[in-house]
């Protein structure tokens, strides 16, 4: 699929220094696209990178999607964008929402804006769970990023560009995630800080996520939003299978408590969008509202069959034991290292 849908084509990569770009560069670098670039405000990150992969192919662009002049010089004579640059961490974007909004709203708006002008020919944006049934600063601007998203690609000539999205749970081993924070608090002997074990949450690899992706870049039409089936796991699950990975299986455990924002458990699609959501196999597909603003018929008839649905969410998803939890860990390359006596965590790839 990627020889023949890259090769010899450029791909921006927004976010470009984070978990989701490394995972792309590690997956595309040796198939023969043209050009990949690596778009985003860390120096220090992109000098990182630079230094690992030492490629011809790899392309940096110092910038901010906060600034459209940037992104638009960046996307001048690309083919293809994935969007993934965006402020993600819950805490931070409750105390800075309108920080929030400048990166994942605003910066969507000028990304998709730049790559209509330079008529690039497919966008894929990266949304969370956490934009639907939103309840904190971050999950709302991500909701908001979706509409600019949908809106956007109401107004543009498809044949010229396609801009879609997706929508993904917990990234396991993502910088920020809780697995090399938990990971670091067994290799450190200090007791590791849970807030419920009884939380629920989409469990997916870096592999999964970039899968996800490709699967919207070939998929996808103006307006989609494609999100995959995962299993979920409890915060319970989740510790225990760390712990017996580790051989600790009486390391002490501190309940700290929900913190702002979160959530019992998330949600991938809402009741509303299931209902009309294409079943894809592995994935599924909501399509874009394309409703014009003449509202008088939605006012007068309702849905009779909507009440009837469910929304897509890690309580009513497979749900993994430990031993499934323990296998899907096993995905991630670092814990085989760590299962064999090594006690380096990384930070989050």
């Amino acid at each position: 699929m990627e020889s023949n849908s890259f090769s010899n084509k450029i791909l921006l990569i927004t976010g470009g220094t984070g978990s989701f770009g490394n995972a792309v560069l590690d997956r595309f670098l040796e198939t023969d696209i043209k050009e990949i670039r690596v778009f985003s405000r860390d120096e220090k990150k992109q000098d990182d990178m630079r230094k690992k992969y030492q490629s011809d192919k790899l392309k940096f662009y110092i910038g901010d999607v906060r600034d459209y002049q940037s992104i638009l010089n960046a996307t001048r004579n690309v083919d293809y964008i994935y969007h993934a640059a965006a402020l993600k961490q819950v805490p931070s974007c409750e105390f800075h929402p309108l920080e929030a909004v400048k990166t994942n709203v605003l910066g969507t708006e000028n990304v998709l804006e730049a790559a209509i002008q330079n008529e690039v020919k497919r966008v894929v944006c990266l949304s969370t769970d956490k934009a639907v049934y939103p309840i904190n600063a971050m999950g709302i601007s991500k909701a908001m990023m979706e509409k600019v998203m949908v809106a956007k690609s109401r107004n543009v000539d498809d044949t010229k560009t396609v801009i879609c999205g997706t929508r993904y749970g917990n990234v396991m081993a993502s910088r920020g995630s809780v697995i090399p924070l938990f990971l670091r608090q067994i290799m450190e002997g200090t007791p590791l800080t849970i807030t419920d074990a009884n939380m629920t949450r989409f469990m997916m690899t870096l592999n999964d996520a970039v899968d996800l992706v490709l699967h919207a870049f070939e998929n996808g039409e103006n307006g989609d939003i494609f999100v995959q089936k995962a299993p979920a796991a409890t915060i319970d699950v989740l510790v225990k299978a760390l712990l017996e990975i580790t051989h600790k299986p009486e390391h002490p455990i501190n309940i700290i408590g929900t913190r702002h924002g979160e959530k019992l458990y998330e949600a991938l699609c809402s009741r509303e969008e299931m209902f009309v959501a294409r079943d894809q196999g592995d994935y599924y597909c909501i399509p874009s509202d394309n409703r014009d603003l003449n509202y008088t018929k939605f006012n007068e008839e309702g849905e009779k069959d909507l009440s009837i649905i469910e929304d897509y969410n890690s309580h009513n998803t497979e749900r993994l034991d430990v031993e499934g939890m323990v296998k899907l860990l096993h995905k991630l390359d670092f814990i085989a290292d760590i299962e064999a006596g090594s006690v380096v965590v990384p930070e989050g790839v």
